[in-house]
């Protein structure tokens, strides 16, 4: 299983990563593998201010719906439109093509709670 360390985790399996001004969140790989072959993707928060732990959509997979949580407080400043019609690039890409939301944040304070790669490792057993 692959825990690029570059970006930052979250309990709840969500990945971060700070790219200049901008954030990109997705799920991690444990979480795609969890929920199995993601089908689709939902998320109506664009333009909105999201609170850390809040929910910011749902991913749908064969057998079970999970929500997503805002990892960090901040602005949803779009979603990957290719998910829309490719929701499988999670299954396939988590850490790159099949990112979720581009934020900006309220609060780059927020960032220091959450986990690195070795920690999130240890969480889920890895």
């Amino acid at each position: 299983m692959n825990f690029p360390v570059e970006l930052k985790y979250t309990k709840d399996h969500e990945w971060v990563k700070v790219a200049g001004e901008e954030v990109y969140i997705g799920i991690t790989e444990f979480a795609q593998r969890e929920l199995g072959d993601i089908v689709y993707i939902d998320i109506n928060t664009v333009g909105e201010e999201v609170a850390k732990d809040e929910v910011f959509g749902t991913v749908e997979a064969v057998k079970t719906v999970s929500d997503l949580f805002m990892p960090v407080t901040s602005t949803v400043l779009e979603i990957n439109a290719e998910l829309q019609d490719n929701p499988e690039l999670v299954n396939s890409d988590p850490y790159g093509k099949g990112w979720m939301v581009k934020v900006t944040l309220a609060d780059a304070a927020d960032l220091d709670g959450l986990l690195s790669a070795d920690a999130y490792k240890a969480l889920v057993g890895a």
